[in-house]
């Protein structure tokens, strides 16, 4: 395929705690003017098939991708995949590993949730989760503004769910090394997801980025959907200062619910290398 325009990098769908199926994800990205797109579900690669199945449809490039959850300085980053070979065993290992435990926290919320005088929101939570064993926080946060608890998502989380609240529950993910590993011996590039949102001191950002790129990371998210455009230009600044690859991703959930949908994203800095160039070989 011919150099691509407008890549989407980031997105969900129900295979974890998006609210369309991967084939609907496929078809707003080619309405929406995407051209290369990867579907980045949670610690989870069995809806890869299916979305380069549907990319290949609409006629738009598809790379693998997968978001991973890790434990860093005790605050949960996430690193997103891309390229990889999706049969490799010791990734699909890897993330089985990642993935068990989200049950029993998902339960644990719902008991400090009842404590608060909010019942039945594990069962609430399920009926969002296209994957019970994905179950997760944005499906607790849909049931409690369905239920009108919350008028937002954001509102719920500031309330209950986002650390230090009265309904969080952590969990301990893998390790930063780890998954940078899984990704790359699986022929992938691992790229730091939304640095912004982590609210890390200085040092520990810088700590952040050195580790991963020890590791054999080589990309970091720099315009996102989460990213206002003082920060995606923060970020460019340090793409350049650690000599990492730019990524572009909405890293859109639903609509209505997302800051920005597929595809709506600013153009990164001219002068940062796109992560997609890094991987043309793998574009399918």
């Amino acid at each position: 395929m011919t150099f691509p325009l407008n890549p989407d990098l980031h997105s969900h769908s129900t295979v974890s705690d998006g609210m369309l199926a991967p084939e609907q994800l496929a078809a707003r990205a080619r309405t929406n003017g995407v051209d290369l797109w990867a579907l980045t579900d949670h610690d989870e690669i069995s809806g890869q098939a299916r979305a380069r199945a549907a990319a290949r449809e609409q006629g738009i490039g598809y790379l693998t991708g997968v978001e991973i959850s890790v434990t860093f300085a005790d605050v949960t980053v996430h690193i997103v995949g891309l390229g990889f070979n999706a049969d490799d065993a010791q990734l699909t290992a890897g993330l089985a590993a990642t993935r068990n435990g989200r049950d029993a926290r998902a339960r644990a919320i719902s008991q400090r949730l009842q404590e608060l005088g909010i019942s039945g929101a594990y069962e609430g939570a399920l009926r969002y989760a296209g994957n019970p064993a994905l179950i997760g926080r944005a499906h607790f946060a849909r049931h409690l503004v369905e239920t009108g608890v919350c008028r937002d998502a954001t509102e719920v989380f500031r309330k209950y769910l986002a650390d230090g609240k009265p309904a969080y529950v952590p969990h301990q993910w893998a390790k930063l090394g780890d998954a940078v590993r899984w990704i790359t011996r699986a022929g992938g590039t691992a790229v730091i997801a939304h640095p912004a949102r982590y609210n890390f001191t200085p040092a520990a950002e810088d700590a952040l980025f050195t580790e991963f790129k020890t590791h054999g990371g080589q990309g970091v998210e720099v315009v996102t959907g989460s990213h206002t455009a003082a920060e995606a230009r923060l970020y460019a600044g340090m793409a350049r200062e650690f000599d990492l690859a730019a990524s572009r991703g909405s890293d859109f959930h639903a609509p209505k619910e997302s800051p920005c949908d597929l595809g709506q994203l600013a153009p990164l800095p001219p002068d940062l290398t796109p992560v997609w160039a890094l991987l043309t070989g793998r574009i399918q």
